[in-house]
């Protein structure tokens, strides 16, 4: 009885074997399975191929588009090669997004997906995430007018609340400032409201000269107007020649000059170091000269001081001579007189 039941199992195990022998032979041989696996790879490589040949594309047009735009220097938007960064970048991420989602959808229905139920349950997933991340859907959303109304760019100088630097990356959720100390501010666009963006105009630097109220009014203007001759030469941040306004203040001690130039965006502080630089060079120029003029006088009226006290000598010396030689001739009279009064 054993061996009849060992006998039975090993021609069960016999026959399975020789079966799934038999299904793998069929499956490496069914010349349609293939044919369809052979297809299916020759399109999922079409599809990668040619959305990696749409993005090129899109990216080409894109940059064309960019460069027309900033050619033709019509849009504001696109006035320099910063903006143009940064919205071109934006654009080609978007395609590449969406070209990218496509592409795995239609390979996905290459191996038999239903999509439908997939794509229900995404967008289910999509509206829970929105529902619980309302604050990162406010900065994307933030984020995209931020950039599509050109609000700023990278590489502008702004102000949003107390933060303040250049803009070094401006993403749909959060944008970067580098500070002038070197800090690293990382702001999300939902908690941006106002906004001061210093790299749109010119801009215009105003110095204040204070000055001794001893100086002359019109001796100091033309001094600083001397001082500032050819400044837009010597700086690249000054446009044109600085308008001298006038007197701004006056005190019983000092009036004060205000100066006003137009200078590049974001250029104000160095123009005003640049003015300031000038101007007190100018005043030590002529500090030093006016130093030099009464070190001058104060010689020429110490070497003239000198000639009178020695004229003075001289005078005095020859005053003494000729009384002393005056006196001899008198006291030789008087003793003649004094010797004929004894002989008489």
């Amino acid at each position: 009885m054993q061996t009849w039941l060992l006998e039975s199992a090993a021609s069960g195990a016999l026959d399975d074997a020789v079966r799934f022998k038999d299904r793998v032979w069929n499956w490496l041989t069914d010349a349609d399975m293939w044919a369809n696996v052979l297809f299916s790879g020759l399109r999922i490589l079409a599809i990668f191929l040619l959305t990696r040949l749409i993005i090129k594309v899109v990216y080409k047009v894109i940059d064309r588009s960019m460069e027309k735009e900033v050619t033709g220097s019509r849009s504001r938007l696109l006035a320099n090669s910063r903006r143009f960064s940064t919205v071109g970048g934006l654009l080609k991420n978007v395609v590449t997004v969406i070209c990218n989602f496509i592409m795995i959808m239609l390979i996905l229905s290459e191996f038999n997906f239903d999509l439908g139920p997939l794509l229900a349950g995404a967008g289910v997933v999509g509206l829970a995430i929105g529902f619980g991340a309302q604050s990162l859907v406010k900065d994307v959303i933030t984020g995209f007018f931020i950039i599509f109304e050109d609000q700023f760019a990278v590489g502008d100088v702004i102000q949003t609340g107390t933060y303040k630097g250049t803009v070094e990356m401006i993403g749909l959720r959060t944008t970067r400032l580098l500070s002038f100390t070197g800090e690293v501010h990382i702001v999300p666009n939902g908690s941006i409201v106002n906004v001061t963006n210093y790299s749109l105009a010119n801009a215009m630097a105003v110095v204040d000269v204070p000055v001794k109220i001893e100086r002359g009014l019109e001796n100091t203007l033309a001094l600083i107007g001397e001082a500032l001759q050819g400044i837009e030469e010597r700086s690249d941040n000054i446009i044109a020649y600085p308008n001298i306004l006038g007197i701004q203040s006056m005190s019983t001690s000092e009036f004060v000059i205000r100066i006003a130039a137009n200078c590049q965006p974001n250029a104000r502080e160095a123009a005003q170091r640049q003015i300031q630089s000038d101007i007190k060079q100018a005043l030590e120029k002529q500090t030093a000269q006016e130093e030099a003029e009464a070190a001058r006088k104060a010689l020429e009226q110490e070497e003239q001081a000198s000639r009178v006290a020695i004229e003075a000598e001289l005078v005095k010396a020859a005053r003494e001579a000729s009384e002393t030689a005056g006196a001899v001739p008198r006291r030789q009279i008087a003793a003649a007189q004094e010797g004929e009064e004894g002989d008489n």
